[in-house]
């Protein structure tokens, strides 16, 4: 008991009591409304209340505070057999954006996304730059230009997350490994373009954003663990794993394209035997001529040109050395096939499975890429997005 105010002995080695923070209870009470409702889509004060745990004051009353934030607003009612008609709430999608970009050696592609996901701005231009430089410019510009187009300003794009070939190193504050983006290893490039864009940015792997916008969006949905193999100009792996991208401790997880090959004259990598380049050299060792790409190759399959057959053929067979590869590291129970050369999937899908018994016991399903030339692009803005709207709610609700 305490006498004349003192206050009772402490046993030293008691902590000190925490003082109570009724703010914080009220922001962690409205973080979890707010959460509930962008997960399991409307819901009335009644159905919060009884789904969360907390009394139906507690509900009105963090309802009414982010109603007030502008995180939460009215989207209709519902009218039970028994009872008074419900107000439905929802989150406010106009409460905040995400900025997502994808820069490729051909396209950079630009998207801007509302805090529920919904695209409401797009841009896809040539990538024409010949020089770093010129490429954070247009990268800056386009980023500008599709902001604008929304009727937006920058301070309303809570997050940006960029995709780029290679690997970018935080501490040197550049990319390394982007060999087919010349000069995109400058160091300070990236912290241009966030300087001149004003608008935190973030840095990731294409493919492995690839593999979280499957997972997000594509076939990937549901999986345990599955890779996604990106095939077009280089070839790369994004592995997610319970959700969660796995980039290794260096971020160099995925890098595939760097395991050696036995080439015919010298050792070549795996990205010099599975590319889209690698599809051309194909068909002209076995005989076709002219100008060809990637696609011109599969396309005279497809009319089966007999060298763009054979090549086409060969290209699934050393696709399905990777997969194999894949599957003893990882064990995944879905591989899913993407990039330029994706696109050509429905000639390749059986030679990769042919070969792939040939090669080993272990054979995960492997489909295409449900996303295709979008994967990159919808998984940087599910990455922007989970970033954006915790960015978003502690903006607007004082947290």
């Amino acid at each position: 008991m305490r006498e004349n105010g003192a206050m009772p002995a402490r046993d030293a080695n008691e902590q000190p009591e925490q003082p109570w923070n009724r703010r914080r209870l009220r922001s962690t009470n409205e973080r979890l409304l707010l959460d509930r409702l962008r997960t399991g889509g409307p819901a009335s004060r009644a159905q919060l209340a009884r789904e969360t745990g907390l009394s139906k004051p507690t509900v009105s009353s963090a309802l009414a505070a982010l109603e007030e934030a502008g995180l939460v607003h009215e989207v209709g009612t519902h009218a039970p057999e028994r009872g008074r008609v419900a107000v439905l709430y929802a989150p406010d999608p106009a409460a905040g954006h995400a900025l997502g970009i994808d820069i490729g050696r051909g396209w950079l592609r630009v998207a801007l996304a509302d805090l529920d996901g919904s695209v409401v701005a797009r841009a896809d231009v040539r990538n024409r730059a010949r020089s770093s430089g010129a490429m954070a410019d247009l990268v800056v510009a386009t980023a500008r230009q599709v902001v604008a187009g929304s009727g937006l300003g920058t301070d309303e794009v809570a997050h940006a997350v960029v995709g780029t070939p290679g690997v970018y190193d935080e501490r040197q504050r550049r990319v390394r490994y982007a060999m087919h983006l010349p000069g995109w290893g400058r160091a300070g490039l990236f912290d241009r373009m966030r300087e001149m864009l004003g608008v935190p940015l973030e840095v990731h792997n294409d493919a492995n954003l690839a593999a979280l916008g499957e997972y997000t969006y594509g076939v990937g949905a549901g999986s345990r663990l599955f890779a996604y193999i990106m095939i077009g100009t280089g070839l790369g792996m994004g592995v997610v794993s319970e959700g969660r991208l796995f980039t290794g401790a260096h971020g160099g997880a995925g890098e595939i394209g760097f395991l050696p090959w036995p080439g015919r004259q010298k050792p070549e990598t795996l990205e010099d035997a599975v590319s889209g380049v690698a599809v051309v050299e194909a068909a002209r060792h076995f005989g076709m001529t002219g100008q060809l790409t990637a696609k011109a190759v599969f396309d005279a399959a497809r009319e089966e040109h007999p060298a763009a057959v054979r090549a086409v053929r060969l290209e699934g067979e050393r696709i399905a050395h990777t997969v194999a590869a894949a599957a003893a590291v990882l064990d995944p129970d879905l591989v899913v096939l993407g990039g330029g050369v994706g696109h050509s999937i429905d000639l390749l899908l059986r030679p990769v499975r042919e070969t792939l018994r040939t090669l080993t016991p272990l054979r995960p399903k492997i489909v295409p890429s449900r996303l295709g030339e979008d994967a990159v692009l919808l998984g940087a803005v599910a990455t922007a997005l989970g970033t954006a709207r915790d960015v978003v709610f502690d903006r607007r609700s004082g947290s």
